[in-house]
């Protein structure tokens, strides 16, 4: 029987577990998020549309079984733009889950500068929808616009807020309710999916099931931040419950013993 892999972590908000390594490029106040030449949305279209969603689709059925719970929620959202929030599992799979869920609507991800940083697939990730944050004033502000062009556009913005990636972690780590400040500021719907990792009939390696929740709404009548913090409460207790569906652990995640 093959040996579980146990990873030892002592703080859940900054422990990061991906294997790649990459030196992150500065988004600086020459970064362009939107482009808005012919050219340009033709190679959006060539790569998010022709290339990855078509690879996006067989890489997670054959490797994973992916399968996807509750999506029709988002049907009566196809003409308006919201944003999704995800727990964060997957070096690879979490960058095109997200397109397998909205499908028919473009999905834009949030994303550390690490995605579009890499060697030759680092000049493709923005075409595929990858916002990088902004490591500059102009740059944040150009950020900014982006994600409200996007909102205007009816499209969808994908966030995880748990921010480092730990493969197969089957449990929700806590993050903040920074980023539930634009779901705020742009009077959206917020939905949630959450990841979960389930037995096969046949074989060690677990299914992918995701499971997508929503709508969550602001609290008009509350204070800004009792509103983000709200909105992060909910979906943090949404992606808990559903976290529990998970009956395969891959990786055992052990917090290492304080002095």
């Amino acid at each position: 029987m093959e040996e579980k892999k146990i990873i030892y972590y002592d703080d859940e908000l900054n422990n990061e577990f991906s294997s790649a390594q990459i030196v992150a490029k500065k988004i600086g106040d020459d970064y362009v998020y939107i482009h808005s030449g012919i050219f340009k949305k033709f190679t959006h279209f060539f790569w998010y549309r022709v290339v990855a969603t078509p690879i996006a689709f067989f890489y997670l059925k054959i490797k994973f079984h992916h399968k996807i719970i509750n999506r029709k929620i988002l049907k009566k959202f196809k003409d308006k733009g919201y944003f999704m929030f995800g727990n964060h599992t997957q070096p690879t799979g979490d960058a095109v889950i997200p397109s397998m869920i909205t499908f028919s609507k473009d999905a834009y991800v949030i994303v550390h500068p690490n995605n579009v940083s890499m060697p030759y697939l680092g000049r493709v990730t923005p075409s595929m929808g990858a916002l990088p944050l902004p490591d500059t004033l102009k740059a944040t502000i150009n950020f900014s616009k982006a994600i409200e062009t996007r909102v205007k556009e009816n499209k969808a913005l994908v966030i995880y807020p748990e921010a480092h990636i730990w493969p197969y972690y089957t449990g929700i780590r806590p993050f903040k309710d920074d980023s539930f400040y634009y779901p705020v500021k742009y009077d959206t719907p917020v939905f949630c999916f959450t990841n979960t990792y389930q037995k096969r009939k046949h074989g060690s390696k677990p299914n992918l099931v995701t499971y997508v929740d929503g709508p969550f709404y602001r609290d008009k009548s509350k204070s800004i931040q009792e509103q983000r913090k709200l909105l992060r409460d909910q979906v943090y207790e949404c992606m808990t419950e559903r976290s529990k569906l998970s009956n395969v652990n891959v990786i055992e995640y052990r917090k290492k013993e304080t002095l």
